[in-house]
């Protein structure tokens, strides 16, 4: 293996969906401010907002979320036109 290629920064770091509070170990760079031990070792930690564990493209779940009410609006303005 090349000598020198990796930042000095790569380490493992524990990333945590906060969806579902699943964490993984992987190898990274990325900045992190607080750490969180697991199986009595010290990682770094970073936070998610979604994952594989999470995600409705790997879950299978598809959920539709509409927070603003866009698809009664759009619903409202335009109905069920049919040309």
């Amino acid at each position: 293996m090349k000598q020198g290629i990796h930042p000095e920064t790569y380490r493992l770091v524990a990333f945590k969906d906060m969806s579902n509070d699943h964490v993984f170990i992987t190898r990274s760079c990325v900045n992190t401010k607080e750490t969180i031990t697991l199986d009595g070792i010290d990682y770094p930690l970073y936070k998610l907002e979604i994952s594989n564990t999470s995600h409705p493209f790997y879950t299978g779940k598809m959920k539709l979320v509409d927070t603003a009410g866009r698809v009664d609006k759009f619903r409202s303005r335009y109905g069920d036109r049919k040309k």
